[in-house]
């Protein structure tokens, strides 16, 4: 079973192709995405990448939670379920 990892912190230079080309060396990477602001389509600086396993989502924090991508120094953690909004 697939598990998301929330990825913050992250530089608007980094793109989904290299978040998705970093994670995979912890593991398969099903998807990578960078959330964008609707309205000027640029980088909110977060995004999520779906491991395809527990133990690789594990191994992809321990990996590369604190570690630097495109000049900044990266949060990586298991994403929790979306709260709703009124």
């Amino acid at each position: 079973m697939s598990k998301k990892l929330y990825i913050g912190s992250l530089s608007y230079d980094t793109t989904e192709d290299s978040l998705q080309d970093l994670f995979s060396g912890a593991g398969k990477v099903e998807s990578a995405t960078i959330i964008k602001d609707r309205v000027s389509g640029r980088s909110k600086g977060f995004g999520f990448v779906e491991m395809s396993s527990d133990d690789e989502a594990k191994k992809a924090i321990e990996m590369f939670d604190g570690k630097e991508l495109d000049g900044r120094n990266i949060v990586v953690n298991e994403a929790r379920p979306m709260k709703e909004r009124f």
